[in-house]
């Protein structure tokens, strides 16, 4: 992927830090055997995914390529 944007965007920015902290909020509380924590730590992981879609939907996120035209040339413009 030499030379791609793919995931350079602030939407995926925000998105992966955020679903980081949630996974480090999770993994704190699993290890200290509470799972509230750990489940509140999965919403935030979630809270990520939506935050980096609207920021997407907003017009952070990866711009969609232009359709690409195809020009076909008639048989009556070769002869």
């Amino acid at each position: 992927m030499a030379g791609s944007n793919h995931g350079h965007t602030p939407a995926a920015w925000t998105g992966v830090t955020i679903a980081i902290i949630g996974f480090c909020i999770s993994g704190a509380f699993m290890v200290m055997a509470s799972p509230l924590g750990f489940w509140a730590g999965m919403v935030v992981v979630a809270l990520g995914g939506v935050v980096g879609m609207a920021m997407s939907a907003a017009g952070l996120g990866k711009q969609k390529a232009a359709p690409r035209t195809h020009q076909v040339a008639s048989a009556s413009a070769e002869s």
